[in-house]
């Protein structure tokens, strides 16, 4: 065991004092027992040697260095339009998408700024991007968990193949990953509204619908429309096991298509584990969990997202996970560079587009104004807010075999005295 800080002192103490009359051997063997006795280097002990001749206190802590700020406060101004565009994602997610979303943002006018200030967000990295913005995330709260609703469909199940995770590594865009988010506000007592959220395991293209129930037809309907909506033809469906989806509407809806049908696992959700982290980024984080059953929402929602997927699909990168190592109890996992899916698929597959579908993509991608869509989406969220606070607190109301539930009628309750039989005396 070591000496502690005020046994080294009192050492220095001691030598300091015949050091300045020493000669040249006496001060080095000085210095060798420093370097012994208190472990220091032998700069390191001239040093304190040199601060203790001079009257110097040797534990004073040393001033902080100035942090010297290599880009101002108008680079800082401009990388924060671009961070609230984007809805506050984090360096290495916002460092790759400066360059499209930039040229975006001048073209439209949203962004003014001279060119130098331009030079200087392009060139800022993804560490130095969260050190300056880290007071701005200051505030920024979570909400709480939602509740799964999924019930499971006992059809089918041999007829409809299983998929896992690890079959997922090798996948051509077109094969889609789909769920349903369930808008109860925390009583999934009477009617309320669900969204079908849905992944294209290649890319990254997420595209959602809110429907008024889970019906197997109305879910078919849903996705219908919801597979307009990809600039590619959907070539395979994979969902989880709720009654929602393994349905002989949907099977026979994906057999007339050619679309190849496939689930996951019962109670292992990291077989779809792509759409599972869309739940949360494209629906919990736009609508959060409060209850949605009115007309006037479910068309706020359908307004919403569209403009969300647009905003996503063609400013916002991704990353994809390129490996996963485990060692003992330790997983090192390792990420590509995030792409946003539009430059995913242009980069990536540039043969599933048809000239067409490429032409559209591409106009889409230089008249879009990113800045717009995201006051147009905090304007319907405003809405879908103040329709939450007009509601009031969800109470949660009691089922109808709540008294089955509670199991009190078939509780045996105590025999009145008087009624019990007299024992035989012994």
């Amino acid at each position: 065991m070591g000496l502690t800080m005020r046994q080294r002192k009192a050492v220095l103490a001691s030598q300091v004092r015949a050091w300045q009359k020493a000669t040249k051997q006496e001060k080095s063997a000085i210095l060798d027992h420093l370097v012994a006795v208190n472990g220091w280097h032998r700069d390191h002990a001239r040093k304190m040697i040199r601060q203790a001749v001079a009257g110097q206190d040797v534990n004073r802590p040393r001033k902080p260095r100035e942090p010297v700020l290599t880009y101002g406060q108008e680079v800082i101004d401009a990388l924060v339009v671009c961070w609230a565009v984007l809805d506050g994602p984090a360096g290495k997610i916002l460092r790759p998408a400066l360059p499209v979303l930039v040229a975006s943002l001048l073209s439209c006018g949203e962004l003014d700024a001279p060119p130098q200030v331009i030079d200087g967000l392009l060139a800022m990295s993804a560490a130095t991007i969260d050190r300056r913005l880290r007071p701005y995330r200051i505030g920024l709260v979570g909400e709480s968990k939602g509740r799964s609703l999924t019930r499971p469909g006992s059809l089918l199940k041999s007829s409809i193949p299983l998929k896992t995770w690890h079959e997922w590594d090798d996948t051509t865009p077109g094969f889609i990953e789909i769920d349903l988010v369930g808008h109860d506000g925390g009583d999934n007592n009477g009617e309320f509204y669900y969204s079908l959220d849905a992944v294209d395991v290649a890319t990254g293209w997420t595209e959602t619908i809110t429907m008024k129930s889970k019906g197997e037809r109305i879910v078919a309907t849903g996705l219908e429309q919801l597979v307009l909506r990809f600039p590619f033809a959907i070539l395979g469906i994979h969902s989880d096991n709720g009654s929602e989806f393994i349905n002989h509407h949907l099977l026979r809806w994906c057999t007339n298509r050619e679309i190849t049908f496939t689930r996951g696992r019962p109670n292992h959700s990291n077989d779809q584990a792509h759409i599972e982290q869309k739940n949360w980024t494209r629906v919990r984080r736009h609508v959060g969990y409060y209850r949605f059953d009115t007309n006037r929402e479910l068309d706020l929602l359908n307004q919403l997202w569209p403009i969300a997927a647009e905003l996503t699909n063609l400013f916002t990168p991704q990353q994809k996970l390129a490996t996963k190592t485990r060692i003992g109890a330790k997983v090192t996992k390792t990420y590509d560079t995030a792409t946003t899916p539009a430059g995913r698929l242009l980069r990536d597959h540039p043969d599933i587009l048809d000239p067409a579908d490429r032409a559209d993509l591409e106009q889409r991608l230089a008249q879009a104004n990113p800045a717009q869509q995201r006051r147009d989406i905090d304007l319907i969220q405003r809405n879908l807010l103040e329709l939450a606070r007009r509601r009031g607190t969800v109470l949660k109301a009691a089922k109808r075999n709540h008294v089955y539930l509670s199991r009190a009628k078939i509780t045996r309750t105590k025999r009145d005295e008087s009624t019990n039989q007299p024992k035989r005396a012994s």
